[in-house]
């Protein structure tokens, strides 16, 4: 089958191309058609069997490794339009991809774009707006909005690319506060199938601005966005480890705790198995522990130790540090690995966090139980999480009161057992199960009616009507695709 020839569908059907049908395509171009792309983008262009494809576009989940027909390295927005028009008239879908830190599944065949060279970062203090182009990792962010007192609602890693991350949603240490990223997403700079850049905000093509916002790369490829930076004077934060006999009584004190407390603190609380690597502490190389997370955005620290203390007493602290900490130092909250390794997640919602829900995730994860989990963790939510943006947007999630991941080493060798066991963990949750999933949360999809399942019944509809809209043919099919 050559990429002129699509799969047929159903009779009658209108649904776009599965993604997993278009793993089966094999690419073949005209003489000279790579070389005219090449002559058409600023970037470097590799095609399959080139040195230096693998490295373009190497993941930072190395589980996924991707296989794409041709991948553009874009340096500015011009490379994405050409690229995208380039893709379409040769019938290529096309993926996307920055850091690599949550791919879903081998882009094969596509035209893979990758946005890491797109370095750009302003600033207007006084409006407190940032723009951000694809390849800005929130690090970047962070340091330069600290020196005018603001900060980016970034996640519990600001090794993680901005954009990819704000457009699942984002959820991150002050977004019980002020709600996930993608609600302070003040426009997106946006390249859909037709290959023309567009600027879009909610004043213009305000059904592409809702549905992008939230609907991760569904609609095209965004090469910059404009977000709203929040003003934190001062920040109490910071992370406890708990001996993991003591994971019964840390994890029912948390679900005692947390529902009591104020919007201005975000916490977690994981089971995590160290690994035995000398670069670790002692305390934790090798063990199973139970790490609490907890960030307070206010200035009453003394009310912040006084809101942690139940905590404190609810176990042995074998490592941790809780206090005063900048903006710019919020990685030290969950301690999310910096070194690419190979991982399998999937998450979930809680409508609420029982004893008997707690038990459920000590007979499945907790640390008596030889599993091959890396980590299961509790996010408590709520607060301006739970409640619409004021430009309303399709984050999904907004019903939940917890959010739950399960992490697992995506390594060969247990390829069929991490998947069965981390599904076995939210299996043995679901009778307190809230409706959808946080978009970043989704992990190991089946295909796309899992990913359009994580989304209320209404968002659904709309989503799905802006992607036939702007994307009819199913360009952008990779990732969390509906």
């Amino acid at each position: 089958m050559s990429l002129t020839e699509k799969p047929e569908l159903p009779a009658g059907s209108d649904r776009l191309l599965d993604p997993t049908v278009l793993d089966t395509l094999v690419p073949s171009f005209p003489a000279g058609a790579v070389d005219d792309l090449r002559s058409r983008v600023h970037g470097p262009v590799y095609a399959a069997g080139d040195d230096g494809l693998a490295a373009e576009v190497a993941t930072w989940n190395v589980a996924v490794q991707h296989t794409p027909a041709i991948a553009v390295g874009a340096t500015c927005a011009a490379d994405v339009a050409a690229a995208v028009s380039w893709a379409v008239a040769h019938d290529l879908r096309v993926a996307v991809q920055a850091t690599g830190h949550g791919p879903v599944r081998n882009a094969a065949g596509s035209l893979m774009i990758t946005t890491r060279r797109m370095q750009g970062l302003s600033i207007d203090p006084e409006r407190r707006v940032a723009r951000v182009e694809a390849g800005v990792k929130w690090v970047r962010v962070m340091e330069a909005a600290a020196e005018f007192g603001l900060a980016g609602l970034c996640g519990s890693s600001s090794d993680v690319g901005v954009v990819g991350y704000t457009l699942g949603g984002g959820m991150g240490s002050l977004g019980r506060k002020h709600g996930f990223a993608a609600d302070h997403v003040h426009a997106v700079e946006i390249v859909p199938a037709d290959g023309q850049l567009r600027r879009i905000c909610a004043d213009s093509e305000p059904e592409l601005f809702w549905a992008v916002r939230g609907g991760k790369g569904n609609f095209g490829i965004v090469t910059a966005l404009e977000i709203e930076l929040v003003p934190v004077s001062s920040l109490f934060g910071g992370g406890l480890f708990f001996a993991g006999d003591d994971a019964p009584a840390v994890l029912h004190r948390f679900r005692q705790w947390a529902p009591m407390l104020p919007e201005e603190v975000s916490t977690s609380v994981a089971i995590l198995r160290v690994p035995d690597m000398e670069e670790l502490p002692p305390p934790l190389r090798g063990q199973t522990v139970v790490h609490l997370r907890f960030a307070y955005a206010g200035d009453d620290h003394a009310l912040a130790e006084k809101l942690l203390s139940p905590m404190k007493v609810a176990g042995t602290i074998v490592l941790g540090y809780v206090g005063p900490m900048r903006t710019d130092e919020m990685d030290s909250i969950h301690m999310d690995p910096v070194d690419p390794l190979p991982a399998w997640e999937k998450g979930m919602l809680l409508a609420e966090l029982t004893e008997e829900t707690v038990d459920a995730l000590l007979a499945t994860a907790g640390p008596q139980v030889p599993v091959p989990l890396i980590m299961a963790e509790i996010r408590l939510m709520g607060g301006a999480l739970g409640r619409q943006a004021q430009v309303p947007n399709a984050v999904a999630g907004r019903d939940g009161a917890y959010s739950v991941l399960v992490l697992g080493p995506g390594v060969p060798e247990l390829a069929e057992v991490v998947p069965a066991v981390g599904k076995g963990v939210l299996g043995a949750l679901m009778p307190w199960a809230a409706p959808g999933v946080l978009t970043n949360f989704l992990g190991d999809v089946t295909g796309p009616a899992e990913v359009l399942n994580a989304y209320p019944a209404d968002a659904q509809r709309r989503l799905m009507e802006v992607k036939r809209t702007v994307d009819p043919a199913g360009v952008f099919s990779f990732g969390h695709a509906i």
